[in-house]
């Protein structure tokens, strides 16, 4: 399984990061403390806090290419 912690902090980042899951034929979760919910879905996304980060499960041989893809999104590590 990859994951990654990613932060959408704006209403266009959250279209675009859909967008960019819906291209993609195989599953993408948004996982919180809470809750699980599938990333393809622009309403389950702003169902979210996205004020705090989200982390990004998926299982797939293109899971590599996605993660380049949403790079823009993803936290700093220090």
């Amino acid at each position: 399984m990859y994951t990654t912690d990613i932060l959408l902090s704006s209403i266009e980042a959250v279209k675009k990061f859909v967008t960019l899951a819906n291209q993609y034929d195989f599953a993408i979760n948004l996982k919180t403390d809470k809750y699980t919910i599938d990333a393809k879905s622009i309403m389950g996304v702003f169902s979210l806090d996205l004020s705090k980060p989200v982390t990004v499960q998926m299982e797939s041989p293109q899971a590599d290419r996605f993660m380049q893809e949403i790079a823009e999104f993803q936290l700093q590590k220090a």
